[in-house]
């Protein structure tokens, strides 16, 4: 799987489309895989959606999200169980391979990371025999260090190696997301540790604009408007072993208030520009669209 062959888009990057229309506008495009979020799938039936991707010749790259598996109460995180054995399931109905696992932060009152952290791994070795028995991977996502309090307390990619390789790599791996990894000066180590131990399940690009336009959560650039190299993310991940779909995973309501078609256009050049071509060859115009256009 190699060039545009292994971009795919997240749904989060179009959050304007239905089900429906994100199916038809990556069709359209010659986009082969899509990264799904549960709450539409919810909406729309993950049976029905599995159909309808299916049909339209689209692959499901990921599934997002499960995870928040931090809380120390019984009746709390029995709940969050079950409701990660529901997306496991929903994963399996799409076809999706990984299903993305956000840790969770820290619970109210808490300031024991680390006691956060292995409450992650008590869940994990629950839920990862029950994926695997539907033909699901769980990937450890690592969020940006800003999020450690309320969504991730795994902040680094060595973090979240340090949970999976408790785990077969085949039951559990990582998410290499650019936007969370960019600033760490140990990633690219740690990318060659996941490569060897075959832990990579996910690759994700975003850009990293300052001043955050609309915070930490819905801030994220545009690919190429930004500090983050992503062609370096896509080469090391490359090298390391990762094969698989690249998603565009953009939150930003600025995108959001466009037209989804004109989004995705835009994305696939930007893609083509700023993760797969030499910057030489991305800086001439005329090569960037001849090669869109093919």
């Amino acid at each position: 799987m190699t060039g545009l062959a292994r971009f795919s888009l997240n749904q989060q990057t179009v959050r304007q489309w239905s089900l429906p229309e994100l199916a038809a506008g990556c069709a359209a495009a010659g986009v082969r895989h899509v990264g799904l979020w549960r709450g539409p799938v919810r909406e729309y039936g993950a049976a029905a959606a599995g159909r309808l991707v299916r049909a339209h010749g689209l692959s499901v790259s990921s599934l997002c999200r499960g995870g928040f598996l931090t809380s120390p109460e019984p009746v709390a995180r029995a709940a969050a169980l079950a409701d990660n054995r529901a997306a496991v399931e929903e994963a399996a109905e799409l076809g999706a391979a990984v299903l993305v696992l956000v840790p969770g932060g820290l619970p109210p009152g808490s300031r024991d990371l680390t006691g956060a952290r292995e409450r992650v791994v008590e869940a994990i070795d629950v839920l990862a025999p029950y994926a695997a028995g539907h033909g699901v991977r769980l990937a450890i996502e690592p969020l940006h260090p800003m999020y450690a309090s309320d969504r991730s307390v795994v902040t680094t990619l060595r973090q979240a190696l340090d949970l999976a390789e408790r785990f077969p790599a085949d039951r559990v791996g990582v998410v290499v997301d650019s936007y969370h990894l960019w600033w760490d000066d140990t990633v690219a180590g740690q990318l060659a540790r996941a490569g060897e131990g075959g832990r990579i399940a996910a690759l994700q690009l975003a850009d990293w604009v300052t001043p955050l336009p609309e915070g930490a959560l819905l801030g994220r650039g545009r690919l190429g408007d930004g500090c983050v190299d992503l062609r370096w993310f896509f080469e090391q991940t490359t090298a390391a072993g990762y094969r698989g779909p690249v998603e565009a995973e953009i939150f930003s309501t600025w995108l959001w208030a466009r037209d989804g078609a004109e989004v995705l256009a835009e994305t696939l050049e930007r893609y083509l520009r700023y993760v797969l071509l030499a910057p030489q060859v991305a800086a001439n115009p005329e090569i960037v669209h001849r090669v869109t256009e093919t």
